[in-house]
Parts: C-alpha cells; structure tokens; sequence
C-alpha cells in the first residue's frame, strides 16, 4: 500500500461541490459551545456532502477564526443558515418535508444501528450541547430521536464525534 498524495484525491473545488447534487440530510447544532465542534461538523457535513446546516442559539457562527481552525475551509463550501430558535427550525424543516430527529438518549429511542432511514426522502438530524444535550422541547417537537449504541461506562460521546458517527452511518444508507 501507498498512501496518496492530495493531488490524487480527486477532491471538488468550493465551485464544483456547491454545484454537484447533495444527500438530502440537513444538520441543526443546538446550542454549541465549542467553536472546534462547530468546525468539526463543517468538515464532516462537506465529507459527506450533505445539504445543509442550521446554526441555533448560542451555537456561534462563521467567520470565526476558531471554527475556520477545524472546519478547514468548509464553511465555504457547505451551506449554512442561523437562526436564533430552534423549536422554529424544527417547524421550518417539517413544513418543508423533513423527517426530523434528534440524536439523544431517550425513552423509546431507536437505536443508530437499527434505524432504516430510506424510509424518508430527507432528512434533518438535531445534535444538542455538549453538557445538555438536544432541549426537551426540540426532542418534543421531532419526529423521533435517534440513539447510538455505547457499551462502557460514560455513554456519552464528544458532539463532533457523534456527528461524525449519524452522518456517516445516514450518509451510508442514502448511498445504498
């Protein structure tokens, strides 16, 4: 094996991935504290070309030279929209036919694994607070809530490390 050079990547430019079709998974960040989070979901949100993602509440936006540190250039290309709350972004992303869930341990959560989401045309994935999690009453408001498996003693993931463990298993089942 030989590990490839960037020149063998075949990566997009921002012109080329802003015109190439999307999967149709949208990302809300509800009240994110940390800006290398926020990067983080950027880059993961341009690896896998989703559609779009929703900056709520407290959850900063760019410019901002400590999302630009992980998102590397991926607020660029992926599009993205603020709003102030979250509860109307889940009303906008239903009236516009998205299956709406949060990513939260919950009572009658259905499982990462077990989730079949070819069943819905698009989809909106909600990730919550580092210390809070996704607000009871965005959890109210969705469609569902989805839960990743753990099996130590924390249950409890980093935000950009759950972000990038939905989407690539979404991204997945909207590629097959």
């Amino acid at each position: 094996m030989r590990k490839l050079k960037n020149s063998e990547l075949n990566r997009l430019s921002v012109d080329e991935f802003k015109q190439v079709e999307k999967l149709p998974i949208i990302v809300v960040l509800d009240n994110i504290r940390s800006l290398n989070n926020i990067g983080s979901v950027f880059r993961t949100s341009d690896a896998f070309l989703l559609e779009k993602i929703y900056l709520c509440g407290i959850t900063a936006q760019p410019p901002n030279r400590d999302i630009h540190k992980t998102a590397l250039g991926a607020t660029e290309s992926v599009e993205w929209e603020y709003m102030d709350n979250t509860i109307e972004c889940v009303t906008k992303l239903q009236s516009e036919g998205n299956y709406c869930l949060a990513i939260e341990q919950a009572k009658n959560s259905v499982m990462l694994n077990k989730f079949d989401g070819s069943k819905y045309p698009k989809i909106a994935v909600f990730f919550g607070n580092e210390v809070k999690g996704v607000q009871q009453e965005v959890i109210d408001k969705c469609d569902n809530c989805i839960e990743i498996p753990q099996l130590g003693t924390k249950h409890s993931l980093n935000v950009a490390v759950s972000a990038g463990i939905v989407l690539w298993e979404m991204s997945r089942g909207f590629r097959s």
